[in-house]
């Protein structure tokens, strides 16, 4: 069986070097840290992670919560998190909330009693206390929700920016009848981005007529039945602000059913880029939504404070407007 001793020898360091670059620490140089895994690829050394876990008395693993495990936004967050944890040898134990507060609260129970070093939330439903309460039991790093008095554990968005962004495209564009599909009204992220339409509305004196703005569902469904619930009010419009993509999508399925064309007839901005915006057709103009950084981000801001003793620092991140083809300008 291949020692840390023999590991040490043909790296040329030390076997402290070699227990750090085991551990993830970041009192290694990447030089170092490459020649110490290139040993073990070249003996064969396999670390023994039961015998990690019980030195440290740390599990080398982290849970994380989804509120869901399809759809085309949490598979970036979740390949984020796991990628960027490998780099430091440590694990990730998924679990989705489907999202209910039931369920979060199910899932985050399961990864406890399994003894996870800390938790990645990417929830929907939890409370402000709720969090708090679990933060002081197991450290906790939050995706896509800003929680005031844990912001050094907050991922964020600036949604309300992004949709004050994407709403002043369309205006700039000639556009000034404009409606906006949205998400729950129990999702932060969903009520900040319908924030930064009336914002955008509002700042450009455009009116917004009762009933122009629809909340139901972050999915394509939910925008068709967004952008029809409107239509049945009798409310003109040329241009829709979309609070996801898949909901842009289920306007662009609600148009073609009713004989429009996109973005001839009307123009549609989505929010989130996500892979499936730059192959529909046309392709969608929407808002980056850089989930795949902030994944890695997160991760690493949690391996720093849990394995390398650093004070977590939250981040937010801002989105950027993604030109394609589903705006058509009224100018000139």
């Amino acid at each position: 069986m291949v020692t840390i001793k023999e590991v040490a020898e043909l790296a040329g360091v030390s076997q402290a070097t070699v227990s750090r670059v085991m551990n993830g620490s970041d009192r290694v140089s990447d030089q170092t840290r490459q020649k110490v895994k290139s040993a073990m690829t070249t003996l064969g050394y396999q670390p023994n992670s039961a015998a990690q876990s019980l030195a440290s008395s740390r599990s080398n693993t982290l849970g994380m919560v989804v509120a869901s495990l399809d759809g085309p936004f949490y598979g970036p967050m979740m390949s984020g998190i796991e990628e960027e944890l490998r780099l430091f040898n440590k694990h990730v134990i998924i679990a989705s909330g489907h999202g209910t507060e039931e369920g979060e609260k199910e899932a985050i129970q399961y990864l406890s009693n399994r003894q996870v070093d800390g938790l990645i939330l990417l929830t929907e439903c939890l409370n402000a206390e709720y969090l708090f309460d679990l933060n002081n039991k197991i450290p906790i790093y939050l995706i896509n929700q800003h929680i005031d008095g844990l912001e050094k554990r907050n991922m964020w968005l600036d949604n309300k920016g992004g949709t004050y962004t994407a709403t002043r495209y369309l205006i700039d564009k000639g556009h000034q009848k404009i409606v906006y599909v949205g998400g729950q009204t129990h999702k932060q992220d969903a009520n900040e981005r319908v924030e930064g339409f009336v914002a955008a509305m509002t700042d450009a004196n455009l009116a917004i007529p009762d009933g122009a703005i629809s909340r139901t569902l972050f999915e394509v469904e939910g925008g068709q039945k967004g952008i029809e619930m409107i239509h049945q009010q009798g409310i003109p419009f040329t241009a829709v602000v979309a609070g996801s993509d898949e909901m842009a999508i289920g306007v662009y399925e609600w148009a073609s059913n009713q004989g429009l064309s996109v973005p001839e007839d009307i123009s549609v901005i989505g929010f989130d880029d996500v892979n499936l915006a730059s192959y529909i057709r046309p392709r969608l103009t929407t808002m980056n939504f850089p989930a795949y950084q902030m994944a890695r981000t997160c991760a690493r801001m949690a391996v720093d404070e849990l394995y390398n003793k650093l004070q977590p620092h939250g981040m937010e991140f801002k989105p950027n407007l993604v030109v394609r083809g589903s705006v058509q300008s009224l100018k000139g």
